[in-house]
């Protein structure tokens, strides 16, 4: 049976380019309603598009893991799908730990199995979910905008979120359309995890009180600001190359000055960046913007043990 949801998914893929034809796909499946949702399209659309596909699960070897991993693994034996299976047993109960090993496991799986596209069930409702995350969390239109539909993980090998336009809704009545055999994760429940209590907490409220459509205007939203963001950073890149030494250790005072703040700020944070303070905050950034227009001797208090930033003349270098 062909969907709405079919429709919506393949003309994404004619608009946007995001997975070729004839390349050999591994589908991401927890075994949750939006990965199995995924996976039946694109099995749906694979003679469409001439895809190798297969299925790959990640187990982080927690309590509630158990039994998931059989699970996926006999969807694929009754789909006829090649599976693969990552797990590992040392891995600390948190959001973000789990998340950097998934993509490194599936780099792996990815590398060993020469796979081109590594396919996630991302929605609008997660992007909905990671804009009102990382605006709690303090994040500038950069980090708004970070889910997007493909990004390079390595040279050969792309993320692709084939889904990212369509909502969680969508993909719950998809999946009782084809009775697909949804795993309920009880980690999916648990109100320790910030994403979690903004799911079933926060986004409710916010539809029932202000916006029944939250979900999709923060979707757009999201989208404008990426469009926005990327052309900035564009234009902070050139910059920076005016701006900086070769070694990227010196800032020129007098061409920081001409730019505008929105600019100021994003070549203050490329250019910590390049020198290991890997992810520069709020207040780092603005110490450096201060210095555009102070006098010589001024300094940052440190950044970290490893360097302050100090007005030299007409420079600002890194000491």
């Amino acid at each position: 049976m062909w969907t709405l949801l079919h429709t919506k998914v393949h003309k994404t893929l004619q608009n946007n380019l995001i997975l070729p034809p004839g390349k050999r796909i591994l589908v991401a499946v927890s075994g949750g309603q939006d990965s199995l949702c995924l996976l039946k399209i694109i099995m749906d659309l694979r003679l469409k598009w001439d895809w190798e596909i297969a299925i790959a699960h990640c187990d982080h070897g927690w309590p509630s893991d158990i039994g998931i991993s059989d699970h996926v693994k006999r969807i694929s034996k009754d789909w006829n799908i090649d599976f693969y299976l990552k797990q590992t047993r040392i891995l600390k109960i948190t959001e973000s730990v789990a998340r950097e090993w998934r993509y490194k496991a599936l780099l792996e799986i990815a590398k060993e199995n020469n796979f081109s596209e590594i396919v996630t069930g991302h929605t609008s409702s997660d992007l909905a979910e990671t804009v009102i995350y990382n605006l709690i969390r303090g994040a500038g239109s950069h980090g708004l905008s970070v889910l997007t539909w493909t990004r390079t993980l390595v040279d050969s090998i792309n993320l692709v979120r084939p889904l990212l336009n369509i909502s969680r809704a969508e993909t719950l009545f998809f999946c009782k359309q084809f009775n697909l055999p949804v795993w309920e994760d009880e980690v999916n429940t648990n109100f320790n995890y910030v994403r979690n209590r903004i799911r079933k907490q926060l986004v409710p409220y916010l539809k029932l009180n202000f916006n029944p459509q939250v979900e999709k205007t923060l979707y757009q939203t999201a989208k404008v600001l990426k469009a926005e963001s990327d052309y900035l950073e564009k234009e902070a890149q050139k910059i920076l190359k005016l701006v900086t030494n070769e070694e990227k250790t010196q800032l020129k005072k007098k061409l920081l000055k001409r730019i505008p703040l929105a600019l100021q700020r994003r070549v203050i944070r490329m250019f910590l960046q390049y020198n290991n303070l890997r992810a520069p905050n709020f207040e780092q950034i603005e110490e450096g913007i201060k210095l555009i227009n102070s006098p010589h001797g001024s300094q940052t208090s440190s950044f970290s043990i490893k360097f302050v930033l100090e007005v030299h003349g007409d420079y600002i270098i890194k000491k």
